[in-house]
């Protein structure tokens, strides 16, 4: 199943951690959305945002695993049109908290997210974007 990552599990090894075993991942991005982070994150509608992440190809059973975790287990799977860095277009996956869920505020997610974005060299404006839930 294709699945698009936005939040801390576009990293590779956290999802082994998890016992997740993805492969195909390339970049891309949502076109309308815009990520938020509450105590978590999650993705809204928001016309002309861009929200970025990672399109992987996942087992559907592994992925219902991961989902079952308490931390997550709120997430709700919805079809996405993702557009990869080389335009191609895929459907996907992608598992968001309700609005009425994404609450508070996280500073220690913020900034393991910020990193992990840095070091997929998403675009500095969305850098700025997450940067902005790091008090100073």
């Amino acid at each position: 199943m294709e699945v698009f990552f936005y939040g801390l599990f576009m990293d590779g090894d956290i999802l082994l951690k998890n016992g997740i075993h993805p492969s195909n991942p390339r970049k891309g991005y949502l076109n309308n959305y815009t990520l938020k982070i509450g105590n978590r994150a999650s993705l809204i509608q928001s016309e002309n945002e861009k929200a970025y992440g990672i399109l992987m190809e996942v087992n559907d059973e592994e992925l219902i695993k991961l989902y079952a975790e308490k931390s997550v287990a709120d997430y709700i799977p919805e079809k996405v049109e993702v557009v990869t860095e080389s335009n191609e277009h895929s459907i996907a996956t992608c598992y968001n908290l309700p609005l009425e869920l994404l609450t508070g505020t996280n500073e220690a997610y913020a900034k393991s997210l910020y990193e992990l974005a840095k070091k997929l060299n998403f675009p500095k404006e969305y850098l700025d974007k997450i940067n902005k839930n790091i008090p100073a």
